[in-house]
């Protein structure tokens, strides 16, 4: 794609990479097969070369968004789909965040979104703040039948607050261990790992990280949740509130790398892949930190997703469950944001599990973070297209590596959604998963 920045514009790093990006697209149009957005709506500008367009012309002649260009970024779920498809290897991912910086910067949001928006990024990456207001959002849930549940092209507040009391889970689980705690290895220690404690998750699912710390210390793997850790910044770093995200960013790798030096760290493990992909990316995104580029891209090093690490250890069930199915809903942010896409199948298959592959594994859920409180409209079209291909395969439980794809799968079907790791720790020994 041809380009036309001055070059007072590409002195500046982002447009650099903007242009960069830019120029590696081919007009080829694959990308539009894969696209979510594209396949429910049919816009051009709902696919991603649209989308790229969109961000050509805003970049280029550095004038503030329109609603136009607003609302089709705005409906981009960020599932990097299209980068899996692309044959170009345009980075679509780093083009899409720098239009959603440039966006909260120069567009002026209706006062309503923008409320909305201030609470989400607020709420979401404090876990205290996130736990009130799911005990506050169960208590509103009898008032959800009266709001609006029409399906609109700009869903209004009210329709994205009754999306909102519908991911609210009926009970809330106890609280999980805090940062600080330390869990020593059974037997021969074999190595030490910091396990990322999360925001939603540790609030709706302490039972994973559980299951994680169980098997690990099972396997003689020390585990540490690091004091001071805070939200991995994806929650806003996709809202385009590039302030917050990197101060999470740098405050992340403070104690992460002192953890680091003081006890040693063979691996920062992530059970949720969306925090995955985002601490994964540190590295670029301070790249021009003249105090953080190197630490970030150390950090970056150490991320790995969980099946990943446990890929490297040679694990031992206690029994086989060939007589479960399950049905492997693999995340876009392991399967496009990370490129993990057999591993945490095989991880299954070979802890005696029949794991079954679901039809369109390529096309997302609808989760995406904020997304479907944003889009409830476009996330329930897509969530019920995602849980009618799982029915296809008859399973009797749906496993994931993401909690953000679990409480929306599991919004949709009445077959127990549990992640990936719950299950393995079953298979070495563990419980098995309950949904508490």
């Amino acid at each position: 794609m041809k380009t036309e920045f001055s070059l007072t514009q590409l002195a500046d790093p982002d447009i650099a990479e903007a242009d960069k990006i830019l120029r590696a697209c081919v007009h080829c149009g694959f990308c539009t097969a894969t696209c979510p957005t594209y396949v429910l709506l049919g816009d051009e500008l709902d696919s991603p070369r649209g989308r790229i367009y969109l961000i050509k012309e805003m970049l280029e002649k550095d004038r503030p968004p329109t609603a136009e260009v607003v609302k089709h970024i705005d409906r981009c779920l960020s599932c990097l789909a299209c980068m899996t498809t692309c044959p170009s290897g345009v980075h679509y991912m780093h083009l899409v965040d720098q239009a959603r910086v440039r966006i909260e910067r120069d567009y002026s949001r209706p006062l309503t979104e923008r409320a909305l928006r201030a609470v989400l990024a607020l709420v979401l990456p404090r876990p205290e703040l996130f736990r009130a207001s799911m005990i506050m959002a169960r208590l509103a849930r009898p008032f959800a039948a009266l709001l609006p549940a029409k399906p609109a092209a700009t869903p209004g507040l009210m329709r994205r607050i009754k999306a909102m009391l519908a991911l609210a889970p009926t009970r809330l689980p106890s609280p999980g261990p805090s940062g600080g705690s330390v869990f020593p290895a059974q037997g021969a220690k074999r190595g030490r790992v910091a396990l990322l404690q999360g925001c939603a998750q540790q609030v709706l699912a302490p039972r994973i990280n559980q299951a994680a710390i169980n098997l690990l210390t099972r396997h003689g793997i020390e585990v540490v949740l690091v004091r001071d850790e805070q939200c991995c910044g994806a929650l806003t770093h996709h809202l385009g509130q590039d302030g917050d995200a990197l101060a999470r960013a740098r405050a992340n790798i403070k104690v992460w790398k002192k953890e680091a030096e003081q006890g040693g760290l063979d691996a920062i493990l992530i059970t949720a892949s969306g925090c995955g992909t985002v601490i994964k990316d540190y590295g670029f995104m301070l790249r021009e930190d003249r105090d953080f580029a190197s630490p970030a891209a150390q950090i970056s090093a150490l991320a790995k997703d969980i099946t990943e690490y446990l890929a490297g250890i040679a694990l031992t069930p206690s029994s086989q469950k060939g007589d479960v199915t399950v049905a492997y809903h693999s995340a876009c942010s392991l399967q496009h944001g990370q490129k993990i896409t057999a591993l945490p199948k095989e991880l299954l298959s070979k802890n005696g599990f029949v794991v079954k592959d679901v039809p369109e594994s390529h096309l997302c859920c609808g989760s995406a973070g904020t997304y479907n409180i944003l889009q409830p409209d476009i996330a329930s079209r897509l969530r019920d297209r995602k849980v009618a291909n799982i029915a296809t395969v008859k399973p009797d439980m749906i496993a994931a590596g993401n909690i953000g794809c679990m409480v929306q799968i599991a919004g949709g079907t009445s077959v127990p959604v549990v992640h990936t790791i719950e299950l393995l720790d079953w298979a070495t020994g563990g419980p098995r998963p309950g949904l508490n």
